[in-house]
């Protein structure tokens, strides 16, 4: 069923028994039932289980993680999830080195950051319950924010439904993209002549 990764001050157990426990294992922990638990672990590209107590964040992070990236990013990497409550829920700091990122935690980090290998473009997504999409002001601070970034860069706004994103329609951006988890095989691209890529002005300097 692949591991179990979770905060490493979460007051359920240590990370170590989470990385070795099974889902039975954890669901027996937390009293809960198996599918009840598979509602807040979110399945990484890797197979990997990672786990969280907030179920509405959780669902539409599971429904990034495992509907999105296979869809418009396969084979990509998750390099950082965060939220407003734990900024670094997952961090693969080696990987955005890797790229030339470092990121700081005093810095508005985008919600979710892949890596997606094969065209080598960091997506950038803002994952929007009740505010923060990419509208034009976010998209110059992520633009400043990974200027350093060798890969090219990728905006990406995803809504848990269509009703949510009408709130916000009129203020998203420009030259980035809008994903709807309720309809998760389509993505809406805002203007430009390409979809789902780097513009000129966001690709790595040679």
């Amino acid at each position: 069923m692949g591991n179990l990764v979770a905060k490493p001050n979460h007051p359920i157990a240590s990370e170590r028994d989470l990385l070795s426990a099974s889902v039975e294992t954890l669901a027996s922990r937390l009293k809960l039932p198996r599918h009840l638990l598979a509602a807040h672990c979110i399945r990484f590209p890797d197979g990997s289980l990672h786990y969280t107590p907030r179920f509405r964040w959780c669902l539409l992070m599971k429904a990034i993680i495992e509907h999105f990236c296979p869809t418009f990013a396969a084979g990509s990497v998750v390099l950082y999830i965060g939220d407003t409550e734990n900024k670094f829920v997952h961090l693969e700091a080696g990987g955005l080195a890797a790229l030339g990122v470092t990121l700081d935690s005093a810095a508005k980090i985008p919600d979710v950051v892949v890596h997606h290998i094969a065209r080598n473009w960091l997506l950038l997504i803002e994952a929007v319950t009740s505010a923060g999409p990419v509208d034009g002001k976010r998209r110059k601070e992520l633009k400043g924010l990974f200027a350093g970034c060798t890969a090219g860069l990728v905006f990406v706004t995803a809504f848990e439904n269509r009703r949510t994103m009408q709130s916000f329609i009129s203020h998203i951006a420009w030259e980035s993209e809008v994903w709807i988890a309720e309809d998760p095989d389509h993505m809406i691209h805002f203007n430009g002549e390409r979809f789902l890529g780097p513009y000129p002005d966001v690709m790595p300097k040679s």
